[in-house]
């Protein structure tokens, strides 16, 4: 028994998928202590958009350490968070005409969810939250609430008040606009729903499947949110910093949310980092009343803005990453056709995965690439989408092996439950 097994809690998930102990990490590889490499096609659940120890950001960060840099500064003025905030603005806000102010909530996803409902509540004066069918905001509890996944729901112990689930873009078959019901719902004075104060939806749900939503979807919502006096918050936590091959997964819309959250792979670096972005004229808030101990982590300030004049001072990044998206779903479209009886392509960008007959069928394969060096998760409502989250500066030659593996995967698991059903 390893001292995991011993000590760890129960929690643990990812390790049980991938059981050794790894050691070091490098661009898009991962390597164990016995000296196996894997390539790396989770990333950190899509927190490594720039690889592992980019030497950019490594170089930006060692340097700041070395010169004894303030590290932990609560939410205080400091050089490293003044340079994010300048960079952030001269590369993302103001070449996409984004006047939003930014928030420092707790380090985590969760934590910039939290605030992000916190304020829309407290600007509207009114509870209710609109999600959507197979949405993931995380897993503290006011997050959960606007989480769709029963395993993680019932972790909870207490109900989950706040929040009311309504159909995804595609979730009742193509024929259905869930728009328009949700647009008939919010008209209806006797439909129950009331009137909420935001909608929080994720333009790609990660967590849920990979499910993409259609751009006409995005500007429906978004002009229902205006009519019905609503907020439009997005979700950019794992579909942002590049991974659909814009900054913000949004962007091809042409939509503007009032409230956007961010983290994961905003860093660069994978150092917990968040933020809030708000319209100007909903920050209400008074000093203090949401705070965090760990709201300044100035090593995450510095390879942040690292990351940002690295690969956000023109298109180049993000057109490389649309162009490899093609790659990924052409490869994946070449796997279907041979072997895929029962499964489809979804998702867009370097944000897309294979959807399974089974769950079962989707974790044999992550287990098969496993074997085979690579490393790989699943999502989904029952873990049916074979989900590719490599890292976005991966070369051609690793994109390769990584869906020649798959390739191999596919074929090896087909094989096998075709013998097992004969």
């Amino acid at each position: 028994m390893t001292i995991f097994q011993e000590l760890e809690s129960e929690v643990r998930s990812y390790c049980r998928s991938f059981p050794v102990t790894f050691d070091r990490a490098e661009g898009c590889h991962l390597y164990d202590t016995d000296g196996r490499a894997y390539l790396d096609f989770l990333a950190g659940a899509g927190t490594l958009n720039y690889g592992h120890n980019h030497p950019v950001l490594k170089e930006k960060l060692l340097e700041y350490i070395a010169a004894d840099g303030l590290t932990h500064g609560l939410d205080m003025q400091s050089k490293a968070k003044a340079h994010f905030l300048e960079t952030f603005r001269k590369r993302i806000l103001k070449p996409r005409g984004m006047s939003h102010k930014v928030q420092f909530p707790g380090p985590t996803g969760t934590n910039a969810v939290e605030a992000a409902m916190k304020l829309a509540r407290k600007v509207t004066g009114r509870e209710t939250i609109i999600s959507f069918t197979n949405g993931f905001h995380g897993v503290t509890l006011g997050a959960l609430a606007a989480t769709g996944n029963q395993h993680h729901r019932g972790g909870a112990g207490i109900n989950l008040p706040g929040t009311v689930f309504v159909p995804y873009d595609g979730y009742c078959g193509p024929g259905v606009d869930t728009v328009a019901v949700l647009d008939t719902t919010l008209s209806d004075n006797s439909s129950g729903m009331g009137h909420p104060a935001a909608v929080i939806v994720e333009c790609v749900q990660g967590e849920g499947g990979i499910n993409a939503a259609s751009m006409d979807w995005l500007q429906r919502l978004e002009a229902c949110c205006r009519r019905h006096d609503m907020l439009l918050i997005v979700d950019d936590i794992q579909a942002g910093c590049g991974r659909t091959g814009t900054f913000f997964s949004f962007e091809p819309a042409d939509i503007e949310p009032d409230i956007v959250t961010l983290s994961k792979s905003l860093s660069g670096y994978g150092l917990p980092f968040a933020v809030v972005l708000m319209k100007p004229e909903l920050d209400i808030w008074k000093p203090g009343e949401h705070n965090g101990t760990f709201r300044g982590n100035n090593h995450a300030f510095v390879t942040a803005a690292a990351a940002l004049d690295h690969f956000w001072s023109d298109d180049a990044f993000a057109a490389e990453v649309r162009r490899k998206g093609e790659v990924l779903r052409e490869g994946f479209d070449g796997i279907i056709a041979k072997y895929g009886q029962g499964m489809f392509r979804k998702g867009r960008g370097l944000m897309q995965g294979i959807s399974c007959p089974s769950g079962e069928m989707a974790g044999a394969i992550v287990d098969e690439a496993f074997r085979l060096g690579m490393v790989i998760e699943t999502s989904g409502p029952d873990d049916e989408v074979v989900k590719c989250l490599a890292p976005l500066v991966i070369n051609d030659e690793e994109l390769a092996r990584g869906l020649a593996i798959l390739d191999e995967c596919f074929a090896a698991v087909v094989e096998k439950r075709a013998r097992q059903a004969s």
